[in-house]
């Protein structure tokens, strides 16, 4: 099968949700491990931060994600197969550890293409994992190809590999993430295309029948 590695794009971490977990007086269990000097891991808080649709493109990712063998190259930047964009930090597995520091320096972030803070450390490590994939991997992003602040960067440096689901065209990001767990909870892949040349925006699909408990909760 073809070895295939997922970028999720980030979640925003300057929002409401972000903001309660970032709170000094939240006591729930993930705002005292963000506050704890391991930390909390970044699927974690970002599936906290942004709901149904980072979660979808997360489980959906780890569902999927095929890399090539780690044990082939001499580091191990593939890991799992799954790589979040982070606003600072450049492309970072779901289980690294971050901090409340961290997590508020991702909301002083500007995520733009334009960003030297932002894209250097994306175009270093995007860089790193293309070497590590080799040449018969594709890049698959779950993200908006809409906005030049993820594209203009990963197509410089995948190219035509850079792939997305073409299911995405028209959607919304609460109609992306129930997509994606419906997907992920069937088993069943949806269709990539290549980002350079595709059509960045299209008429609105049906809306998907509501997600029941078990489905939401994958």
């Amino acid at each position: 099968m073809q070895a295939r590695v997922f970028l999720l794009s980030p979640a925003n971490c300057s929002g409401t949700r972000a903001k309660q977990v970032l709170s000094p007086k939240a006591t729930f269990a993930l705002a005292e491990q963000l506050r704890s000097r391991r930390g909390a891991m970044l699927g974690d808080v970002f599936m906290f931060v942004s709901g149904l649709y980072f979660r979808g493109k997360l489980t959906y990712a780890l569902r999927f994600a095929r890399p090539p063998d780690p044990h082939a190259f001499e580091t191990s930047i593939v890991g799992c197969g799954v790589h979040i964009i982070t606003p600072n930090a450049g492309l970072r597995s779901p289980d690294t550890y971050v901090t409340h520091k961290a997590v508020q320096a991702f909301a002083d972030g500007d995520v733009h293409q334009d960003n030297a803070g932002y894209r250097r450390p994306l175009e270093q490590s995007a860089r790193a994992l293309l070497h590590e994939i080799g040449p018969d991997c594709d890049v698959v992003l779950l993200g908006s190809i809409a906005s030049p602040k993820y594209i203009d960067v990963l197509l410089a440096i995948f190219g035509d590999r850079l792939r997305f689901p073409v299911d995405f065209v028209g959607r919304g990001d609460m109609s992306r993430g129930g997509l994606l767990l419906r997907k992920a909870r069937e088993g069943v892949e949806l269709d990539y295309v290549p980002v350079r040349g595709a059509v960045r925006h299209g008429a609105r699909p049906p809306k998907l029948p509501p997600l029941n408990r078990s489905s939401a909760g994958l």
